[in-house]
């Protein structure tokens, strides 16, 4: 790999916001029935092996929810995480509408009690991909019953370098 010589050093910072709320009472309506069909979603994951569910819902620009869980295997790494279940659902039935929110929920004990869920990796690059494809950011709520729900404006925030 040939790489140009930088002549001086160069410090970046990479920022974003958030907002941290301490209950689904401070969303817009819309957004806690997203809150509420997510949990839906966790109830029937599929995780026989690690005992954590998890569950996603989509928001798509027409008004539907889309819902996705993760679905484990054997197989390991076989399975899918429940944002990409959701994503490429709704990518598959309804190639055009805009996903305008995704919402994650989880519940096991790979979470510690204080935490909240993150996608993954793999999930981040397709929930950015997803947010090129349609050229418009979604938004990204992610929810734990006792801490609160973090609120983030894109995708894109949580992966600065994605492919």
């Amino acid at each position: 790999m040939h790489t140009l010589p930088l002549k001086h050093p160069m410090k970046k910072t990479i920022q974003f916001s958030y907002e941290h709320l301490a209950s689904d009472q401070a969303l817009s309506e819309s957004d806690q029935q997203l809150v509420r069909s997510a949990y839906l979603a966790l109830e029937n994951a599929y995780a026989p092996y690690s005992q954590f569910k998890v569950g996603a819902s989509v928001l798509l620009s027409d008004g539907r929810v889309v819902l996705g869980n993760n679905q484990e295997n054997r197989a390991y790494p076989s399975g899918l995480c429940a944002e990409r279940v959701a994503l490429f659902h709704a990518g598959a039935l309804y190639p055009d509408l805009s996903v305008e929110a995704i919402c994650i929920v989880a519940a096991g004990n790979l979470l510690a009690s204080e935490s909240i869920i993150s996608p993954c990796g793999s999930c981040r690059q397709v929930m950015i991909e997803t947010e090129k494809r349609q050229k418009a950011p979604m938004r990204v709520l992610l929810v734990h019953a006792q801490n609160g729900i973090l609120c983030i404006s894109s995708a894109a925030d949580l992966l600065p370098f994605a492919f």
